[in-house]
């Protein structure tokens, strides 16, 4: 499936105008710029959440101790 032509926009926008109205259009317009410059702020600033560097490290699990272990290779 391609992209939208003209063609299917103008569609949409009509079929936008007949459902809404022309009164409601430019509401439902502002509510969605206002939801989508949200959703671009929480991506950017991270939501607020720590970083990587903030997180504790977390120590690796080996799959094999005896093998990875410089004890058992002593041995």
């Amino acid at each position: 499936m391609g992209a939208l032509s003209p063609w299917h926009i103008i569609l949409v926008a009509i079929v936008a105008l007949l459902l809404f109205g022309p009164n409601k259009l430019p509401e439902l317009g502002r509510g969605f710029g206002k939801m989508f410059r949200e959703f671009k702020d929480a991506t950017n600033s991270n939501g607020g959440n720590s970083t990587a560097e903030e997180l504790p490290a977390q120590s690796r699990k080996e799959i094999n101790p005896d093998v990875a272990s410089p004890a058992a290779q002593d041995k």
